[in-house]
């Protein structure tokens, strides 16, 4: 029907997606972390941000639970514990000291920021919506913490300083360099006046 396309049909094709870790705490209190493809921010007003989770996850417990979390956001140079968090269970293993992360206290909310990963976000639980294999967590943002050697020269955080992972088709990907400036190159299609 479109020339030179093919129907994928109906996959969960959205390239790319950020790569993130929800850190909560479980029910004995102990830390946990995972890493998630499935999560970007959904709103400004209250800023917040969305993840998506299987029940059978022991993070999804955690989240019912607690109904607090964090969004730690890696870099690339962190990609081997942030890929080890996502193929290894909380309930059977302390992720935190297998990866050598160290979990410091949120400040805001009652769940583990990662000490030496360069930006988190903390969020209180404000929706849960059920939508078939995963679960959409949407949480308030009430703090964001950037390491200071990954701000830029205004202050705010340097995407190309904290080097976040890009999840793409079963690969890591890293952003690596500006390519063009948003909401200025397409000034040349809008009508002049």
């Amino acid at each position: 029907m479109f020339a030179g396309k093919k129907n994928m049909g109906a996959s969960p094709f959205l390239y790319p997606t950020p790569l993130v870790l929800c850190g909560t705490y479980d029910s004995s209190g102990r830390p946990n972390l995972a890493t998630l493809a499935w999560a970007g921010v959904c709103c400004s007003e209250p800023p917040a941000v969305q993840i998506s989770v299987r029940r059978e996850r022991h993070t999804y417990a955690s989240l019912m639970e607690k109904k607090e979390f964090t969004v730690n956001i890696p870099s690339h140079s962190q990609a081997v514990q942030a890929d080890f968090c996502g193929m290894t269970s909380g309930r059977s293993v302390d992720k935190f000291a297998a990866a050598g992360l160290t979990p410091l206290r949120g400040q805001y909310v009652d769940a583990p920021i990662v000490d030496e990963f360069p930006f988190c976000l903390e969020c209180r639980l404000i929706h849960t919506f059920k939508i078939g294999s995963h679960d959409m967590f949407i949480g308030e943002i009430l703090a964001s913490w950037a390491r200071e050697d990954c701000l830029g020269a205004g202050g705010s955080p340097d995407p190309f300083k904290i080097s976040p992972i890009a999840f793409a088709g079963g690969m890591y990907c890293k952003i690596s360099a500006p390519a063009l400036k948003a909401f200025d190159i397409g000034k040349s299609l809008m009508e002049k006046k």
